[in-house]
C-alpha cells in the first residue's frame, strides 16, 4: 500500500518558488537568444552592406585611377596629386 504525506506549507512554499523561478529563467533565456538572433541578422546585413560599400569603393578606385592614373586624392581640398 502507497504512503502517502503531506508537504509543509514551507516546503510547498520553497517549491513553488523554485518552479517560478525557473519558468522564469526559460522565459528570460529565450527572449535572450530572440534578442541574440536579431542581434545576429543586424550583423549579417552590415556586413552585406559593407561589402557592398567596398565593391563601389574598388570601382571608384578603378574609375578615377583610369581617369587620373596614379596618384593621391585630397578630399578637403578636392585635388588630385599624381605620383
Amino acid at each position: 500500500m502507497e504512503q502517502v504525506i503531506k508537504l509543509t506549507e514551507q516546503e510547498i512554499q520553497q517549491l513553488t518558488q523554485l518552479q517560478s523561478q525557473q519558468d522564469e529563467f526559460v522565459l528570460k533565456f529565450g527572449q535572450l537568444e530572440y534578442q541574440l538572433q536579431n542581434l545576429e541578422l543586424q550583423k549579417e546585413k552590415l556586413i552585406e552592406q559593407l561589402e557592398q560599400s567596398k565593391e563601389l569603393e574598388m570601382q571608384i578606385a578603378n574609375q578615377l585611377n583610369e581617369k587620373y592614373g596614379d596618384g593621391v586624392i585630397n578630399l578637403q581640398e578636392g585635388t588630385f596629386s599624381k605620383q
